[in-house]
C-alpha cells in the first residue's frame, strides 16, 4: 500500500512541476508551451513524446541520407515505437540477469567508432553535435548496442545446439549440390507472426505481407516499402541484409532465390517467425572445393591481467611490468599464471594448447607471431586487458577436415540463429507489458 501511495505522489509531483513550468513560460499572447507526456509503458519504464520523436526525426534524416523516401510520418512513428518497445524489453531483461557494459569497455568501443570514421573521439563527438545528437545519448545507445548482442549471445545463439549427425548430412548435402556454394546479396521485408497467434491474427499478418507485396508490383522502392512494413530491425535501412551465403539461408528461403532473377523481389515466403519478401540485388558463385589446407599453429600460454572498474589500464600494466621482471629472474611461468592470471587458462598454467590463425584477437596474434619458441613478451595490451605472452612451440598442419567442420558448423548455426531470434524476440515482447497513452489536452 505504501508503494502505490509512493506512486501516486510521485505521479502528483510530476504533474504539478509540469503545470508551474507551463504557468511560468506563457508567452505574450497567453497560449502555453507544449507539455512532454508519456505515450508508452513498457514493463513499468516510460517513454514520453519528446524521447519518441528524438528518434522518429533521427530515424527519417537516416532514410533520407540513405536516398530513401520516408513513409507517411505516421505510419513511420508506429514502426520506431515498436522498435523502441523491443529495445527496452531486452534491456530490462538483460539488467535484471545481471548483465552490464562497463565503462572502460564501452569508452573502448566509442574510440573504435571514432577510429573507424578517421577521428579522434572528441572530433566525432562534434560531429554529432553538429548532427542534433548529444553525447550522453549517443554513449547510452551505443551501451545499450552492446548490451543486446551480448544478451542475444547469452538467451538465443549460445543455446543453440548442433549434432555431429547434422555437421554430416550438412557436408554431404553440400558435396551433392552447388548451389549450397552460392552467395545473394539480399534485402528482406519480414512481417512477424506473434507467439500463439490465433488464424485470425495470421491471416491479417498474410494481408499486411500482401499489402506490402503490392505495393513492390506498383513499383513503389523496396528500401521505402520495407521501411513502411518490415518488422525487422533492419527496417530503416532499407532491410539491407547483405551477402549472404546460401547454406546459411532456411531451405525455403535459398529454394525460392535459385529461380529467382537479378533486382527481383520474391512472392511472400512463410517461416514459423512471419511472412517474408526478400529482393534479390546480385548472385555469386561460392568457392572452396576438397583443397587441402595446411596452417601453422603455435602453442602458447599468457597470463592476463583485466582491466575493470576495480583495475584501472595503469594499474593492470604496471602489474604485468612485475611480473615481467620475476619472469626475467627466473620465476616459472606456469607458476606465475596459476596465481595471477585472470583468465580462465591460468588454472593450467596459462596454456592455451595449439592456436590457429584467426583464434585470437589481432593484438595477440601479432604479438605472438613475432616470438620466437621460448621467448616471452614484454606487455601486451588487447580488448581483454594486458597480457604476458609465451610461444612454446610451432607445427604446421593440415586442417582441411576441422576446418570443414568448423565452418559446417558456423553455417549450421547461423541457419537457426535467425529463426531462433526472431522467435525468442516475439515472445518477449508478448510477454510485455505495454501501456499505450492517448494525449492528454
Amino acid at each position: 500500500m505504501k508503494i502505490k501511495y509512493l506512486f501516486y505522489l510521485l505521479l502528483f509531483s510530476t504533474w504539478f512541476v509540469a503545470a508551474t513550468v507551463v504557468a511560468e513560460n506563457l508567452d505574450d499572447i497567453g497560449a502555453a508551451k507544449p507539455i512532454d507526456h508519456i505515450v508508452v509503458v513498457v514493463n513499468g519504464e516510460c517513454i514520453t513524446r519528446q524521447e519518441l520523436d528524438e528518434v522518429l526525426n533521427l530515424s527519417i534524416k537516416q532514410l533520407q541520407k540513405q536516398g530513401i523516401e520516408p513513409p507517411p510520418r505516421d505510419v513511420l512513428e508506429d514502426q520506431v515505437m515498436e522498435r523502441e518497445i523491443l529495445t527496452r524489453v531486452q534491456v530490462q531483461l538483460a539488467h535484471e540477469i545481471g548483465m552490464e557494459v562497463a565503462d572502460v569497455e564501452l569508452e573502448k568501443a566509442l574510440n573504435r567508432i571514432a577510429n573507424a570514421n578517421k577521428m579522434n573521439k572528441e572530433e566525432f563527438f562534434e560531429l554529432l553535435g553538429k548532427e542534433g545528437i548529444s553525447y550522453d545519448k549517443f554513449r547510452e545507445e551505443i551501451r545499450n548496442e552492446m548490451l543486446l548482442v551480448r544478451l542475444k549471445d547469452r538467451q538465443v545463439i549460445n543455446k543453440i545446439r548442433i549434432s555431429e549427425s547434422e555437421i554430416d548430412n550438412f557436408l554431404y548435402n553440400q558435396e551433392q549440390s552447388s548451389a549450397n556454394l552460392d552467395e545473394y546479396h539480399l534485402s528482406h521485408i519480414m512481417i512477424r507472426i506473434p507467439d500463439l497467434a490465433s488464424p485470425e491474427r495470421i491471416e491479417e499478418k498474410r494481408k499486411r505481407a500482401e499489402e506490402a507485396l503490392a505495393k513492390l508490383k506498383n513499383g513503389n522502392d523496396f528500401a521505402q516499402v520495407a521501411a513502411e512494413f518490415s518488422d525487422a530491425a533492419d527496417a530503416l535501412e532499407g532491410g539491407k541484409l547483405g551477402w549472404r551465403p546460401a547454406a546459411q539461408l532456411p531451405t525455403k528461403f535459398s529454394k525460392e532465390l535459385k529461380s529467382t532473377p537479378q533486382n527481383v523481389f520474391t512472392p511472400i515466403i512463410k517461416s514459423p517467425s512471419g511472412f517474408h519478401i526478400l529482393k534479390l540485388h546480385d548472385r555469386r558463385g561460392g568457392g572452396g572445393g576438397g583443397k587441402a589446407v595446411v596452417i601453422e599453429q603455435t602453442n602458447v600460454r599468457h597470463i592476463l591481467i583485466k582491466v575493470s572498474q576495480l583495475t584501472s589500464e595503469n594499474d593492470a600494466k604496471i602489474r604485468v611490468i612485475r611480473l615481467k621482471e620475476r619472469l626475467d629472474n627466473g620465476s616459472d611461468f606456469e607458476e606465475l599464471a596459476k596465481i595471477h592470471s585472470e583468465d580462465p587458462s591460468g588454472d593450467k598454467g596459462g596454456d592455451l594448447d595449439w592456436v590457429s590463425p584467426g583464434d585470437t584477437v589481432p593484438e595477440f596474434e601479432k604479438a605472438m607471431d613475432m616470438l620466437q619458441p621460448g621467448e616471452i613478451s614484454g606487455p601486451v595490451q588487447s580488448t581483454f586487458g594486458w597480457h604476458l605472452i609465451q610461444v612454446i612451440e610451432r607445427r604446421s598442419k593440415d586442417v582441411s577436415n576441422e576446418r570443414q567442420r568448423q565452418e559446417a558448423t558456423k553455417t549450421i548455426r547461423a541457419r537457426k540463429s535467425d529463426p531462433a531470434y526472431q522467435e525468442w524476440l516475439q515472445q518477449l515482447r508478448d510477454r510485455a507489458y505495454v501501456e499505450y497513452r492517448t494525449e492528454d489536452i
